[in-house]
């Protein structure tokens, strides 16, 4: 493929949270990679042959890391495929999408997580890593081969949406990740205690549902934590969901163990009673707690406790979401809404925009060990350009991705994405 002529983005307000920059100026992008963002490179003079963007005052910032996201390739391409997903989350601002290890077949070796990355290649126009399975088969009894899978592509470990029950078989996998410098995610939920359908308490006693308890949340995170203390290999909760588990983790990191936590950002913006009358694209695992809880996870955000956000994209068809609540499966697509979701935090002034920019792109890159979330000069070209205040109304008949099961249907947003650029290359613009 022949190399992208060199693209100016000019007159735009520079956000590069991994500097912590926040200025008016332009980026010109070459060969692939940044070569600057700064103030009056355009009147310095244009390159020969490049395309000039006026962004007319629109937010330049570096692409979305998704460190969470299902995608059905291999196995569930009716759910989403590896090149629909990345047509979402171009859409979105999202130019590397980190996927989970729950498809069929299991990505549990080292043939899959090639596959995987071929496949992208061919058909994605953004950049996918995989995580690979923790244990075999995610059975949760024997550890994968780590350093042939991370040898061969994947950049951190998981059981996906299962928890590692057994803290023999999960104390060794940190031991043995360790020596490799490997990230375990783990999913933090007991599953002998997360058999109901929504957050235990008095609103779901109104419903009739069965409730699922924060504590089924805190057990696990305080044995993982006292594990990690003994081990000190490199430890991530998945999706953190109430003030308790916050708690937990702040003594941790005080503590200096390293550990660091990711949140939904479907989890900063819902609570339990946005399920109302039985709303399924409201039903996620871990379910969404209390208003008291997601206030608590704001304040997290913004302090810096909580490092990462995540869409937690989880698409699901019609036939498992036109159910009971109590049947219906679990998940929300989240792609193409990650960003726009969490500028809403920014517009209600819970958090400023360079540290939510941090949280979605340079701290998640930063923990995977991934060349992204910086605008520094010879970075890859992965690029956003967005409006920040731009209104509109989500239609789910207009989103990329191949289901529809989105939290957001019909709510009124600001902010929206007009460029995305992976390797100096356009692959969505908004018309």
């Amino acid at each position: 493929m022949a190399e992208p002529h060199p693209l100016l983005l000019t007159n735009a307000r520079i956000i590069d949270p991994s500097r912590g920059a926040d200025f008016t100026g332009d980026v010109l992008l070459s060969g692939g990679v940044i070569k600057d963002a700064a103030f009056g490179i355009a009147a310095a003079g244009i390159p020969d042959g490049a395309e000039v963007v006026d962004c007319k005052g629109a937010v330049v910032a570096p692409g979305l890391v998704d460190m969470r996201a299902f995608v059905g390739e291999p196995g569930a391409e009716h759910r989403e495929t590896l090149a629909s997903a990345s047509h979402a989350a171009a859409a979105g601002g999202v130019t590397t999408i980190v996927c989970q290890p729950d498809t069929d077949p299991i990505v549990d070796d080292p043939a899959i997580v090639d596959f995987i990355l071929r496949r992208a290649r061919d058909t994605a126009v953004v950049r996918v890593h995989p995580m690979a399975a923790l244990t075999k088969g995610l059975h949760g009894t024997e550890m994968t081969e780590i350093g042939l899978l991370q040898a061969t592509g994947a950049v951190a470990f998981t059981d996906g949406a299962r928890s590692i029950a057994s803290a023999q078989v999960f104390r060794r996998a940190l031991s043995y990740a360790r020596d490799f410098d490997a990230l375990i995610v783990h999913h933090t939920e007991d599953a002998t205690m997360s058999g109901g359908a929504m957050n235990e308490g008095l609103f779901a006693s109104r419903l009739g549902l069965g409730g699922i308890p924060k504590a089924a949340e805190t057990i696990v995170l305080e044995r993982d934590l006292r594990l990690v203390d003994g081990v000190r290999g490199r430890y991530h909760a998945a999706s953190l969901t109430c003030r308790e588990s916050l708690e937990v983790l702040a003594r941790a990191k005080e503590a200096g163990l390293p550990v660091t936590c990711s949140v939904s950002v479907n989890h900063l913006s819902f609570n339990e009673r946005d399920i109302a009358e039985y709303r399924t694209f409201f039903k996620l695992s871990p379910p969404l707690r209390g208003e008291e809880d997601r206030r608590a996870l704001v304040e997290a955000l913004s302090s810096g406790l909580i490092d990462v956000v995540v869409s937690d994209h989880n698409p699901q068809d019609v036939e498992v979401k036109r159910l009971p609540f109590a049947e219906a499966e679990a998940g929300a697509i989240g792609l193409e809404t990650l960003l726009t979701a969490t500028l809403r935090l920014v517009h209600a002034g819970d958090v400023d925009l360079v540290n939510a920019l941090r949280a979605v792109s340079t701290r998640p890159a930063e923990l995977l060990g991934l060349d992204a979330g910086t605008l520094r000069p010879g970075a890859p070209a992965d690029v956003i350009v967005f409006d920040p205040e731009m209104s509109w109304v989500l239609d789910p008949a207009t989103l990329k991705s191949r289901s529809r099961n989105t939290p957001f249907d019909g709510a009124r947003l600001e902010g929206r994405v007009l460029r995305t650029i992976v390797a100096g290359r356009t692959v969505y613009e908004y018309v």
